[in-house]
């Protein structure tokens, strides 16, 4: 299920305050800075810093290049 539009505005990375891609196929958010994916269970964002992963070198490269990937955050 894809994440609301005024939600996506609203959400950052949680760590660096920064803003994140919306990777809908994979169900990430995404911080290409720091190269973390945060899950998104159903409609959910789970933005914990312990919830975390490292993303592999081929997600990194996959997701940044990803035409329809959403940028959050104003």
């Amino acid at each position: 299920m894809a994440l609301d539009s005024f939600l996506l505005e609203l959400l950052e990375d949680p760590t660096d305050q920064g803003t994140l891609l919306y990777i809908e196929s994979a169900s990430v958010l995404y911080n290409p800075r720091k190269k973390v994916a945060y899950e998104v269970r159903g409609s959910i964002p789970v933005l914990l810093p312990e919830e975390s992963r490292p993303a592999t070198d081929a997600e990194h490269g996959a997701w940044t290049s990803d035409a329809t990937a959403v940028t959050t955050g104003r």
